[in-house]
C-alpha cells in the first residue's frame, strides 16, 4: 500500500515537472510572439504580458513537488554536513515537517483565495480582465501537490527500505528496458 502510494505521489510529480517545462515552453513562445508584434510591426499587445507572467508562475509553482523530489531545490548543507548521521536523518525530518505543516497553511489560504476570486467574480484589472481563479488555481494545485510530496519524503524517511526498494523497481524496470531493446536490435540477451 504505501509503495504504491509513495509511486502515484511521485507520478503525479513527475506530471507537474513535465507540465511546469511545457508552460515554460508557452510562455516563452508567448513572449517572443509579443516581442515581435510589438517591435516589428509596432501591434498592441493586450494578452501576452499576462499569460507569459500567469504560465511562468504557474510553472513555479506546479513543478516545485518534482523538484522536491529529485532534490532538486537549493540548499545550504554546512550545519548538515557537521552532524552525525542520525542527527542529519533528524534535522532533515524536522525540515520536512516544517516544509509540510508549510505547504498545508499555504493550501488552505490559496484554496480560500480561489474560492473567493470565484465567488466574487474577480478579474485581473487590465483590458483582458482575465478572472482571477484562472492564474491563482496552479497555487493551489502546487502547494496541494507539495503537501502529498512532503508526506512522501518523510515516509521515506521514517522507512528507508520503502525508498530503496522503489529504487530496486526502477533499476529492474530499466534493465528489462535496456534487455528488450538490445533485443530489439537483433543483439544477444
Amino acid at each position: 500500500m504505501s509503495r504504491r502510494f509513495i509511486s502515484a505521489i511521485e507520478a503525479l510529480s513527475r506530471l507537474g515537472g513535465v507540465s511546469a517545462v511545457f508552460l515554460l515552453i508557452i510562455a516563452m513562445v508567448v513572449m517572443c510572439q509579443m516581442i515581435l508584434m510589438r517591435y516589428l510591426f509596432r501591434a498592441p499587445t493586450i494578452w501576452q504580458t499576462e499569460v507569459v507572467v500567469f504560465a511562468a508562475t504557474a510553472a513555479i509553482f506546479i513543478g516545485a513537488p518534482y523538484v522536491l523530489m529529485k532534490k532538486g531545490h537549493v540548499g545550504v548543507d554546512v550545519i548538515e554536513l557537521m552532524l552525525s548521521a542520525p542527527n542529519r536523518r533528524r534535522m532533515q525530518c524536522l525540515g520536512a515537517v516544517l516544509g509540510l505543516v508549510f505547504c498545508v497553511l499555504m493550501s488552505v489560504a490559496s484554496g480560500i483565495y480561489v474560492y473567493e476570486a470565484w465567488e466574487g467574480g474577480w478579474t485581473t484589472p487590465t483590458i483582458a480582465a482575465i478572472p482571477l481563479w484562472i492564474p491563482a488555481t496552479p497555487m493551489l494545485v502546487g502547494f496541494g501537490l507539495l503537501c502529498l510530496q512532503y508526506v512522501v519524503e518523510l515516509m521515506k524517511m521514517i522507512r528507508p527500505e520503502l525508498a530503496l526498494s522503489l529504487q530496486q523497481d526502477a533499476a529492474a524496470q530499466e534493465n528489462t528496458h535496456n534487455m528488450h531493446s538490445r533485443q530489439g536490435l537483433g543483439e544477444a540477451p
